[in-house]
């Protein structure tokens, strides 16, 4: 027990208690301060990682409605929130229209991660091809790029809603290159790969960047109507049951003063 004390001692950065362990280790409040600095350190540990991560705002994927999409692998997907995906450096690769809640289960992916201990990013697919396009000089575009090569898992969110000339081809085939067979990358799409050049019209690194991110991955195909439709179809019916209600008891009210005066 004292052993793996003066060894927590030492990680912890108290250098000059770990070198001199024989005068502190049967001090009574060494074991509690000791416990009290590793749970500060893994409350900002966590913080950092939150912070980093940009997750912002999700809705937790024990709200995902499984009943909604036509088609989905709930096997595969919870498969994957085991992480294990991460140990091998698969990629993920969302696809699916919109509104079926690719980034949801994305964002929650990257939550669980952060949670796990590793380094996360989520990031839209224009936000992050627009930071590495502003870098002036090699050098700052070298720590750009960089920012989103280190993550333990990058989640790149909407890849396909919009169109980009060569160059941001080429800084996406950049930050794919500098994380194959590395770390994992999650990508959410709703244009199937034969598509991609559609994306990236006439940029010849499309074949390659695609083959890199499918060479280990897993794919997850989410088929079906817009569940932001669903929601909103649903938000006016139930307004519109609010609004007969109040007609109901505008008139019940009427009929009963009408009851009265007779």
């Amino acid at each position: 027990m004292t052993t793996d004390l003066k060894e927590q001692a030492s990680k912890l950065g108290f250098k000059a208690m770990a070198a001199r362990w024989n005068e502190y280790a049967n001090q009574s409040w060494v074991k509690e301060l000791l416990e009290a600095e590793a749970a500060e350190k893994n409350r900002r540990s966590l913080e950092r990682r939150l912070r980093e991560s940009q997750i912002h705002e999700m809705k937790p994927v024990s709200e995902f409605d499984w009943e909604w999409p036509k088609t989905i692998d709930r096997e595969l997907v919870e498969e994957l929130f085991t992480l294990e995906f991460m140990s091998r450096a698969v990629n993920i690769i969302f696809l699916g229209a919109n509104g079926l809640g690719k980034s949801m289960l994305s964002k929650n992916l990257v939550h669980t991660a952060l949670l796990a201990g590793y380094k996360t990013k989520f990031v839209s697919a224009s936000q992050m091809l627009s930071d590495l396009s502003a870098q002036d000089g090699a050098t700052s575009r070298r720590r750009c790029l960089q920012k989103y090569a280190s993550p333990d898992l990058l989640a790149i969110d909407e890849l396909g809603y919009l169109s980009y000339d060569n160059r941001y081809a080429d800084l996406l085939y950049e930050v794919i290159n500098a994380r194959y067979l590395k770390s994992s990358t999650i990508i959410t799409t709703n244009k199937p790969f034969k598509e991609w050049g559609e994306i990236f019209p006439n940029a010849g690194c499309v074949v390659t960047l695609v083959d890199r991110l499918i060479h280990r991955s897993e794919i997850v195909k989410i088929d079906g109507a817009s569940y932001r439709t669903k929601e909103a179809l649903e938000s006016a019916e139930k307004r519109a049951q609010r609004k007969l209600g109040r007609a109901r008891k505008m008139e019940e009210s009427a009929n009963d003063q009408t009851a009265v005066l007779a």
